[in-house]
């Protein structure tokens, strides 16, 4: 029995001091977009940053398509040893499972935290007849049907950050999915569709330069790199807030220990001078919501957005 107790003791430690060495080799983050967008700027920075904090390299894995589908999926079948993370923001976690089928769900991974958010934004063009948020709310309702606006695709995030919007104030418009905000912004540029739909950062130095009036953020407080664009709740719509936001997930029965210590450095990191610096350039603002509450986080939005797809009829 004493040689019994002794050897389980000695069983704990080994596992106890690997956790503490943790990490111990090179850590993959697969980013579910291409390289160069949001997404991938985003990680790529933050790994940077994290090789310093947790003292070990960290590789990018970039594996796109399927409005972040293909990559989430392929994820699923990495080990839970916390050399595997993903990067993601969160419309393949909570909107996308909505209307295709997919090998997840939000619980399917364990949180570890988020990063940063920002809104999305409606802008127009210079000669569009509204300056404010409230007079572009007017002029679309009383021309149902006539302006369009493009978004990042048939049931993306931002169409049903714009139709929770859209709906709340009786407005019809038509919908013209793309690529992406890139694609978007070109198509907007030229004139293809009245309204830009999309994040903030693609078209920041558009607005910047007087090309595009954004005159509504999908965040319920303003933002300031946008000075012209009204937050919902000053639009009485603060209740239908939906925000763009970047997290970390791991694998489902990741250890608590390394997770613990994921959190800890992703906390350092996201706080620090240099990433918030990076943030502001692109509009975003650090947030960091960590373990359980980051799971409730994907949940309740999952459910929100649940409603607008069936409404829209758009939920598989």
């Amino acid at each position: 029995m004493k040689t019994l107790t002794l050897g389980a003791a000695a069983l704990l430690l080994g596992a106890t001091t690997a956790q503490a060495e943790y990490p111990e080799r090179p850590i993959e983050i697969t980013v579910p977009a291409p390289a160069g967008g949001g997404t991938d700027t985003s990680a790529r920075m933050l790994a940077t940053l994290l090789e310093g904090e947790l003292g070990t390299s960290i590789a990018i894995l970039n594996a796109a398509g399927g409005g972040g589908s293909v990559g989430v999926t392929q994820f699923m079948q990495a080990r839970n040893d916390g050399y595997s993370l993903l990067a993601t923001w969160n419309s393949p976690i909570t909107t996308v499972p909505q209307m295709q089928p997919t090998a997840y769900a939000p619980d399917s991974f364990v949180p570890v935290a988020s990063t940063s958010q920002t809104a999305y934004t409606l802008c127009v063009a210079p000669g569009f007849p509204a300056e404010t948020g409230e007079e572009f709310l007017a002029e679309l309702a009383a021309n149902p049907g006539r302006y369009t606006y493009g978004n990042d695709g048939i049931g993306g995030t931002m169409q049903l950050a714009a139709e929770r919007i859209f709906q709340a104030r009786g407005i019809e418009t038509i919908a013209v999915p793309f690529g992406g905000a890139g694609e978007t912004l070109q198509n907007f540029l030229g004139g293809h569709v009245d309204i830009y739909g999309g994040s903030i950062s693609p078209v920041l130095p558009y607005a910047q330069s007087g090309e595009a009036k954004c005159l509504i953020v999908t965040s319920a407080a303003a933002v300031p790199a946008l000075p012209q664009a009204a937050g919902l709740e000053e639009l009485g719509l603060g209740d239908k807030e939906t925000l763009l936001w970047r997290m970390v997930l791991a694998p489902a029965g990741t250890d608590q220990a390394i997770v613990d210590r994921l959190i800890a450095a992703l906390e350092t990191t996201v706080n620090s001078p240099e990433y918030t610096e990076f943030l502001a350039g692109v509009g975003e603002v650090p947030n960091v919501v960590t373990g359980p509450a980051l799971g409730e986080r994907l949940q309740g939005e999952y459910d929100a957005l649940a409603e607008v797809a069936q409404s829209l009829g758009l939920a598989q």
